[in-house]
């Protein structure tokens, strides 16, 4: 078996260092936020494949891209999507969400109706593909599908955002209906479906709080004594 092929690194420093650039796209994410009321203002399609080229960018797993982009402008599909999506809902939340899950929800005020789904000029459905199928494949195997595609999603959604754009990242269980209706092959699963556009000129969002940084950042590991260290054998 041959070696890989390498070349050298195309690697660009931000002139501005990169705490300042860290900081900057720090501020910018944290402006990012769900939304739910979109305006009919048009996306060109150039800016969905520059989007999605961008999600396409993404590390996977022996570099297998396990994933497909579905883009949805057609209005009569995101009518078909909205009330497939909408049958979903209604069951969860009648049905399949248990009290706590409701009342997690209750704060963000959603319910099964989900007019964004038809309002919103895009519909971007991310699949995850359980088998690689390009012609020129090494073997059928993919690998890490779940990470691989979860990173493409958070390329996706920090781009989209970037662009001036909101989104929203929709989860219907189950979403078996969307292989349906986009006439998708059986190894391909929905794994997200995010609407894509302008926010409506009278956009609300729920008010939410954050996690501070010191609730979600550990530098090295914790000293024995201190708060929330497990206790480990010595290893013999």
């Amino acid at each position: 078996m041959s070696g890989p092929v390498l070349v050298p690194l195309e690697f660009r420093e931000p002139p501005e260092g990169a705490e300042v650039a860290a900081t900057a796209f720090r501020d910018r994410l944290r402006t990012r936020r769900s939304v739910r009321d979109f305006s009919e203002r048009p996306v060109s399609r150039e800016t969905i494949q520059a989007l999605v080229a961008a999600a396409a960018s993404a590390p996977s797993g022996a570099n297998k891209q396990p994933w497909r982009f579905v883009a949805v402008s057609d209005p009569a599909l995101k009518r078909e999507i909205r009330l497939a999506a909408e049958a979903e809902e209604r069951l969860f939340y009648e049905k399949r969400a248990s009290a706590e899950w409701l009342r997690d929800l209750a704060p963000l005020g959603t319910d099964p109706s989900k007019p964004f789904l038809e309002r919103a000029p895009w519909l971007l459905v991310l699949f995850k593909c359980m088998k690689d199928d390009r012609p020129d494949r090494t073997s059928d195997l993919v690998y890490y599908v779940n990470e691989s595609v979860g990173i493409a999603a958070g390329f996706l959604i920090a781009a989209i955002h970037h662009a001036g754009l909101a989104t929203l990242t929709h989860t219907p269980s189950p979403m078996a209906f969307l292989q349906r209706l986009l006439r998708r092959p059986e190894h391909e699963r929905a794994f997200l479906l995010l609407p894509v556009g302008y926010p409506s000129s009278d956009a609300r969002v729920p008010v939410i709080a954050r996690k501070s940084l010191d609730e979600v950042l550990v530098f090295d590991r914790p000293k024995a004594d201190e708060p929330g260290a497990r206790e480990t054998e010595t290893p013999r």
